[in-house]
């Protein structure tokens, strides 16, 4: 039976639901997990504004019961001023339920961004992106300075807090190799907890 690892994320210009799709590709390495890919709607300053029920393209849209059976959780965030984007923020307000029933406590969590610049507040939006994690009771799973290369190798996006992607300021830039791997990482080693997590159960 495949298990699925949980990757929510919102992204308005295409670069953080490409790191998303370099997550599930990780994910998918690891043998019995699977990743089920979903997105937020936009929030808007009108309350009468609506999204369709169903995005015109992308991932469907998460509900609060795609986190009842998943095995981890990853989200993911374009940086707003050092901080993760209203939109994925919102979600994580509703699930105050979720947070008193302990649904996803003691499963895996880990978190990407991207960013329009190197010193655009990359480690600050990852890190607000892992509180609500950690008020979850969530095991906080992060890249190795050893094992995921980033010492040698990293010269744009990615940080031990989790994946990351330098847009550039116009967000034209594409992925590199060294981030599209981070990001894959990530996917991998939140999967493998979960796997090994579930055989001790």
């Amino acid at each position: 039976m495949t298990r699925d690892i949980l990757i929510i994320y919102y992204s308005r210009n295409g670069a953080t639901e490409q790191l998303a799709n370099e997550v599930a590709r990780g994910v998918a390495r690891i043998d019995g997990m699977g990743a089920r890919v979903r997105t937020v709607p936009r929030v808007s300053p009108t309350t009468a504004a609506t999204d369709p029920e169903v995005p015109t393209s992308g991932a469907p849209y998460v509900d609060p019961d795609d986190l009842e059976d998943c095995a981890g959780l990853i989200l993911g965030s374009p940086t707003r001023f050092g901080n993760m984007a209203a939109p994925l923020k919102y979600f994580i307000d509703t699930l105050s339920g979720q947070w008193l029933s302990g649904t996803l406590a003691g499963k895996p969590g880990a978190v990407f961004t991207s960013t329009g610049s190197l010193h655009g507040g990359q480690e600050t939006t990852l890190m607000s992106m892992m509180l609500p994690l950690i008020h979850h009771g969530m095991l906080i799973t992060g890249l190795t300075y050893t094992a995921d290369d980033l010492l040698a190798e990293t010269d744009s996006g990615g940080t031990p807090y989790g994946a990351s992607h330098v847009a550039g300021m116009l967000g034209d830039k594409p992925l590199t190799e060294i981030e599209k791997k981070l990001a894959r990482n990530l996917g991998a080693r939140v999967a493998d907890v979960a796997r090994r997590l579930s055989r001790q159960a």
